[in-house]
């Protein structure tokens, strides 16, 4: 890449290029449409240096919170699933994949139905489901089955799931008026935590239990977790002690390991990438958050995720800090077990600069590198993204009848992933000006 083109073109991309899908507003798949169920090994471990029977444990026995969990508890035998409230017309068949994936991967006795359920997924206004919890896209509650219990409960020792030493029941709240992919992103890891931990770790890069959201649907690493939750060597009420004991021969390595993430900086990276505070002060946190990091001696995901938070709130005032600081998360997480994907979307923002900065080559480039990637990980938000993307770039080099196919090509994945028309034509109208800009110089 041309570097001062590119410095340049950044101050552009940092308003008006389409941002990165770490959000729980992310895609995924619809199976029918090209996806399907994608390829999945034997997890060996989170990644990092850690070992699956610690993850296990720090999963387990804690919630996101910081709380701890004094007993575990899962649901004991056969587990129904039911659909409820305003249900999406893509919901019923994203479940159905999940369920075979839970089936088959994980071991778990699981199915849909249609009466009364072990859990129940239920549909509702966004608006509504923000009074209760402003803060999440989506979410789980133990021993209620309906909204409105729920309301009635609120607050309660009922809902409490550190009170919990045997699940019977458990809600999952979603709001219907979103996009497809982010119906099923809640599905994925709603389904995950009713079942299995309550618990996210930002050290591990290759799973949806990490509040970075790189990843959209259950991973092999997840399935491997639900398995062992799922083992006849476990039960619900065993104490930490009891559980611990038990892994290494399910698992192997050692389960009463531990590797905490000061809260410091937990903190610091919760608020360089939300949405409260202006950027500098923001830039501020995600700085700090960088700096733990470093003292830590992390060389994992985490430390990763502290140059991209750099990286994506330096662009406008320090673009050549932004570019160093993206190309340090990359080598990162080349290196670790799932960071193809976290690589994707890196690549996705450098093509938006190629673009910007009149790098029509460069960014088909890194479209093409990344667009494989993304088909595997089933994020169809990011890949309509990179599609539009290059086809930005084939109708600069003179290709308006190849820009037209990829165009037509990708609103199948746009519409699962962004939702409406008029979502989708905003995004394709964004990209089209981080183009022009370039044209008009």
């Amino acid at each position: 890449m041309r570097l001062p083109f590119l410095l340049a073109a950044f101050c552009v991309v940092a308003s008006c290029a389409p941002p990165a899908q770490v959000s729980k507003s992310r895609p995924q798949s619809e199976v029918g449409v090209g996806f399907g169920t994608g390829s999945f090994g034997l997890a060996t471990g989170g990644g990092g240096g850690s070992s699956l029977a610690r993850d296990f444990m720090d999963l387990t026995f804690a919630m996101e919170s910081g709380r701890g969990l004094d007993v575990f508890s899962r649901f004991e035998g056969p587990v129904t699933v039911a659909l409820t409230g305003a249900v999406p017309p893509t919901a019923p068949r994203d479940l159905g994949a999940l369920i075979g994936r839970l089936q088959a991967e994980a071991g778990i006795d699981i199915a849909p139905t249609t009466g009364a359920a072990t859990i129940t997924v239920e549909f509702a206004d966004r608006s509504a489901l923000r009074r209760l919890a402003p803060m999440a896209a989506c979410f789980v509650v133990p021993n209620v089955s309906t909204l409105a219990e729920y309301r009635r409960v609120r607050g309660s020792d009922a809902v409490d799931w550190a009170l919990v030493t045997r699940r019977t029941r458990a809600a999952i709240f979603i709001p219907a008026d979103t996009s497809p992919q982010e119906i099923r992103d809640c599905l994925h890891e709603e389904l995950a935590q009713a079942l299995g931990p309550l618990n996210d770790l930002y050290r591990l890069p290759n799973s949806v239990f990490n509040d970075d959201n790189f990843h959209s649907v259950l991973t092999s690493f997840d399935m491997a977790i639900l398995r062992a939750t799922y083992s006849p060597r476990l039960a619900s009420g065993m104490t930490r002690a009891e559980v611990a004991a038990r892994l290494p021969s399910l698992l192997g390595g050692t389960g009463m390991m531990g590797s905490q993430t000061p809260g410091a900086w937990v903190q610091a990276i919760e608020t360089a990438l939300g949405r409260k505070g202006g950027v500098p002060s923001r830039l501020q946190s995600a700085e700090r958050a960088l700096s733990i990091a470093r003292s830590e001696g992390w060389q994992d995901g985490r430390l990763a995720f502290s140059h991209f938070a750099v990286a994506r709130l330096s662009a406008g005032s320090d673009p050549a800090r932004a570019l160093t600081e993206f190309a340090r998360a990359t080598a990162i997480y080349s290196r670790l077990p799932g960071g193809d994907i976290h690589v994707a979307h890196i690549d996705m923002q450098l093509a938006a600069m190629a673009l910007a900065g009149g790098l029509s080559n460069e960014a088909m480039r890194l479209a093409d590198r990344a667009i494989p990637v993304v088909q595997s990980h089933e994020n169809a938000a990011l890949l309509a993204t990179l599609m539009l993307i290059k086809a930005e770039a084939m109708d600069r080099l003179g290709d308006p009848n190849a820009a037209a196919a990829l165009r037509l090509d990708s609103q199948v994945w746009a519409r699962y992933g962004f939702g409406p028309d008029s979502v989708v034509k905003a995004r394709m109208r964004d990209i089209t000006a981080v183009a022009d800009r370039a044209a008009n110089g």
